[in-house]
């Protein structure tokens, strides 16, 4: 007799007699069941498992790249499907460094301050820079009756988190000011950081005098709780340009999985594309998202001030990094300073390239 046994990937025909069958059944049942399950793991081994990619964003209009291409979809597109993207929030830039120092992350969107710190850190091996996003939308706001740094004096100021982006640039500044403010909130204006949703409500209680804050949290400051703008940080810039954020990768995933990057980097100039195109779906798409992620609807009078105050860009507008670096080592927070490598563009201005636009400077 003959038996015929199939599966998806064999086909066994035996010749079967009654002394085979009494002496050999078992045996041949087993080849051909190890045959069977042997031809099954490799079918599943052939299929590779896709990519994973960790993208971490703020629920600030200053990372309206990300708010907005998450909402289209842009991202999950331009990468394709073989690599599928994990978004993962965050408040503050030394968190998101914190994550991608312990391999959570593998590209973030985040300001000059953490990925300076990151690089420096690492001594330059954990991330690097490979797009702008933002430029603008970083405000001191206070109390009225604060016309200039002179009343500054004794007072307590807000920072989104130590040693972060606005952070940076309040103590700076306030160093140019002659006014001195030391990392353990002491000196002649005391600078207690905490998160922007905090900053709002202490200052209206009146337990701050301002604070140093990205937008959206500067116009809801402005138009919720009746501060004024004292310093509008565009104005510290030459050109009025400076680098508010940046999308960098976790180096080692760069250099493992460049087609990854390269798929997010398709997405990070789509979706800039798109918000310099359609500026009032782009900004209520953006409104939508940090709606979704806070809980809380931005009034309509804050979303359009903000957004008037931002700028969305590819140029990481390398030289106000720079700056940012050398002042951070001033005020303490960096012992040493060589960004020698901080940037990889080269993927960026391919892509860049390719679609007939200018490329970028590192």
């Amino acid at each position: 007799m003959v038996v015929t046994l199939e599966g998806p990937h064999y086909t066994f025909s035996i010749v079967v007699t009654v002394k085979t069958l009494a002496l050999g059944h078992l045996a041949l049942l087993l080849l051909v069941t190890g045959a069977c399950a042997d031809s099954g793991s490799q079918a599943n081994r052939g299929k590779a498992e896709p990519i994973r990619l960790r993208l971490g964003y703020f629920p600030n209009l200053t990372h309206a790249t990300a708010l907005v291409g998450i909402e289209k979809g842009i991202y999950t597109r331009a990468v394709g499907p073989d690599i599928k993207i994990d978004f993962r929030q965050f408040n503050a830039g030394p968190q998101t460094v914190e994550a991608i120092f312990a391999g959570a992350l593998d590209a973030a969107y985040m300001g000059p301050s953490p990925a300076i710190n990151a690089f420096v850190q690492s001594q330059g091996e954990a991330i690097r820079v490979i797009s702008g996003a933002t430029s603008g939308g970083a405000f001191l706001v206070v109390k009225p009756d604060i016309s200039g740094p002179q009343d500054l004096h004794g007072k307590k100021l807000a920072s989104p988190q130590r040693g972060n982006t606005q952070d940076v640039a309040l103590r700076a500044w306030l160093g140019s000011q002659g006014l001195r403010s030391d990392l353990s909130g002491g000196g002649d204006v005391s600078v207690l950081p905490q998160e922007n949703a905090q900053t709002l409500e202490t200052f209206r209680a009146g337990a701050i005098d301002g604070a140093w804050v990205p937008e959206p949290w500067a116009s809801r400051m402005v138009i919720e709780a009746g501060a004024k703008v004292l310093v509008d940080e565009r104005d510290l810039w030459p050109g009025r340009e400076y680098v508010t954020t940046h999308l960098i990768a976790r180096t080692a995933f760069l250099e493992e999985h460049p087609e990854a990057v390269e798929g997010l980097l398709r997405g990070q100039i789509e979706a800039d594309d798109f918000i310099n195109a359609n500026p009032d779906e782009a900004r209520d798409l953006a409104r939508s998202a940090v709606a979704r992620i806070t809980g809380k609807q931005l009034p309509q009078p804050v979303i359009d001030a903000a957004w008037a105050n931002l700028t969305f860009t590819n140029d990481p507008i390398a030289s106000t990094l720079r700056r940012s670096a050398i002042e951070a080592q001033k005020l303490g927070f960096l012992e040493d300073v060589d960004l020698e490598g901080i940037y990889d563009l080269s993927i960026l201005n391919r892509l860049l390239s390719q679609a007939g636009k200018p490329e970028v400077k590192d």
